[in-house]
């Protein structure tokens, strides 16, 4: 082979390897750092870049998306000296591509460095409970400490997360105890509250019913004296506009008398003195209205004595003999009887005033 054919073909291959090492292409949220010669010069974007082969050269390739850094937990002594371990989640994202690598040489070790020193700080001035219920207070403080710190490192931190806080066991078991004597604390004031809240309303309902009962009691006692009053207005005012006499009254007097022994509540009754005059009353006035009939003719002593029985048989009169011992249904009994046969008396004479051709007892048709 020629001398000028090699020359010819190692200058072509010097040609490729410049321009293929001229030109470099990002990735999109990717930066490039140049150095021409050792010292910084600029940074790549994403697309297509041309640098000078063999002084320009990358010196770090930085993603600017948002990135997740968890941290292991770390012990944690409380304001109470509790030691309890922290471990914190980092939301992050590179702003200057410039600072992040060469304003700090880890910002990664960093940042988890900077984060445990603030926790201590943080927690140190709080107690477990206080730990425990104040996370988000601790992340507000966490991020502003470390977005202040990481600002020149070309870092912005967005969010800081405590994933989880992890007290001794001993202090787990006793903090379950007393979550389950609150629990229970709590069922049983609810229990207790309940069965006062039941009871309470089974008063009222109880109360309720004892006055709607009493009103409605009240309501018919009323109505049933209204009636009474008006049906006994009805009769007054009917006797007077019929100007009834005494007779009548009598009478009806003697009515009324079997009826007061009817209910099987009465265990003592009570003769009125009354009595004897209202029968003598009716008597009388039977007696009055077979006078005033038509005249009979004058018959023998035994015909009078025939018809008309002795006052013993036809009037039965009250014995004094008579005491308390009689029950009140005999006595009721009593009573109506000798009224009613005092009335049938009564009334078969007024019959006899009346039809004077009528055959008198012991008297046969057509004889003396």
């Amino acid at each position: 082979m020629e001398p000028v054919v090699v020359l010819a073909l190692v200058a072509a291959i010097v040609v490729v390897f410049l321009v293929a090492s001229s030109v470099r292409i990002v990735p999109q949220a990717r930066r490039y750092n140049i150095e021409r010669f050792g010292r910084y010069r600029r940074t790549l974007q994403p697309g297509l870049n041309l640098v000078v082969p063999v002084a320009d050269r990358i010196n770090t390739k930085l993603d600017v998306r948002e990135q997740v850094y968890s941290s292991d937990p770390r012990p944690v002594i409380t304001e109470d000296n509790l030691v309890v371990n922290i471990d914190t989640v980092l939301y992050y994202q590179i702003t200057d591509p410039r600072s992040a690598a060469y304003e700090v040489a880890d910002y990664l070790q960093a940042i988890d460095q900077l984060t445990v020193t603030t926790l201590r700080n943080v927690i140190g001035s709080m107690d477990l409970e206080e730990t425990l219920t104040s996370r988000e207070e601790i992340n507000s403080r966490l991020r502003a400490v470390l977005d202040d710190a990481t600002g020149k490192w070309g870092i912005r931190v967005n969010r800081v997360e405590i994933k989880a806080i992890d007290p001794p066991h001993t202090i787990k078991e006793a903090m379950e105890k007393q979550m389950r004597a609150e629990r229970d604390k709590r069922a049983a004031i609810l229990h207790a509250e309940g069965e006062r809240q039941a009871k309470i309303l089974t008063a009222e309902g109880t109360k309720q019913k004892d006055i709607l009962e009493a009103q409605g009691t009240q309501q018919a006692m009323i109505l049933r004296a209204d009636g009474e009053a008006k049906a006994v207005e009805l009769v007054f005012q009917a006797v007077h506009r019929n100007n009834a006499d005494a007779k009548i009254l009598a009478y009806k007097y003697l009515e009324t008398l079997p009826h007061l022994a009817n209910s099987d509540n009465n265990t003592f009754w009570v003769i009125p003195g009354e009595l004897t005059e209202a029968i003598r009353t009716v008597t009388t006035a039977f007696g009055d209205q077979s006078a005033a009939g038509p005249h009979t003719p004058a018959r023998s002593e035994e015909e009078a004595d025939a018809d008309h029985p002795s006052d013993a048989d036809r009037t039965p009169e009250l014995d004094a003999g008579w005491t308390a011992s009689f029950d009140a249904a005999a006595a009721a009994a009593e009573a109506g009887k000798q009224a009613a046969a005092a009335v049938s008396d009564a009334k078969a004479e007024a019959e006899a005033a009346k039809s004077p051709q009528t055959p008198r007892r012991g008297q046969t048709p057509g004889g003396d």
